[in-house]
């Protein structure tokens, strides 16, 4: 089933061109990574979709409906964005932050038990419950950030680099925890990230942009690894 269909987005930076007329189908389950060089229009892409980088030209069909994206209304139609940077709150609690990612939820006991079953997904949150985020490290925290976004559910998570900044060990327990989302609750995932050798197993197809434009749609992702 096809979610979501971007129909020719440009999105406009001054006179910089940051996107320009891209269109791109996402059907149900897909794991999509995007990539090319830094510039490449790959996290705009993203923010547009979700609202936070306003549209030049183009249209956002999601479920087979014309949307206009603003954060607060994708969030409640199940589309999850999380950004680069771990952007979590440093001074609250582990288990607080993932509360706050709950907002949408029909009422605080939902959000209690949500928030339990993150826990026992990410043991390593589950050990720094009480502790603030801000203790914890990068790593850690960006494992946060993921969970929180989980939290709602969503039916399309954006993520944004998760792996930026990481150890090599931490790189793979990101990895790790998307290839779990994957198979236990079949989200529909986009993915910005640069090291395509470690998503190759996780992602169905990727995505190429340059200079604002799709220049590339590939389902068959070892391709890219052959240099073809």
């Amino acid at each position: 089933m096809k979610l979501l269909e971007l129909q020719s987005l440009s999105v406009r930076y001054g006179g910089v061109h940051a996107l320009e007329s891209a269109s791109l189908s996402i059907y149900q389950h897909d794991v999509v990574a995007l990539m090319g060089p830094n510039g490449a229009g790959k996290s705009t892409l993203l923010k547009a979709l979700f609202g936070l980088t306003p549209l030049s030209r183009g249209s956002i069909i999601w479920k087979g409906k014309a949307i206009n994206p603003h954060p607060w209304e994708m969030i409640a139609r199940g589309i999850v964005f999380v950004p680069q940077g771990r952007r979590i709150f440093p001074s609250l609690s582990v288990q607080e932050n993932l509360e706050i990612g709950g907002w949408t939820l029909s009422s605080t006991k939902a959000v209690k038990v949500r928030r339990d079953d993150l826990m026992e997904q990410f043991p390593v949150l589950a050990e720094k419950r009480t502790a603030h985020a801000g203790t914890l490290s990068g790593g850690q925290q960006q494992l946060l950030a993921i969970a929180r976004g989980l939290m709602v559910t969503p039916t399309l998570l954006l993520l944004d680099e998760p792996t930026i900044g990481l150890s090599p060990r931490m790189v793979s327990e990101v990895f790790e925890t998307i290839r779990a989302i994957k198979e236990r609750s079949h989200t529909t995932i986009m993915i910005v990230e640069h090291n395509i050798k470690s998503l190759v197993h996780i992602v169905n197809r990727a995505v190429i942009l340059d200079k604002g434009k799709i220049v590339r749609d590939e389902g068959d992702v070892s391709k890219l690894l052959e240099g073809d």
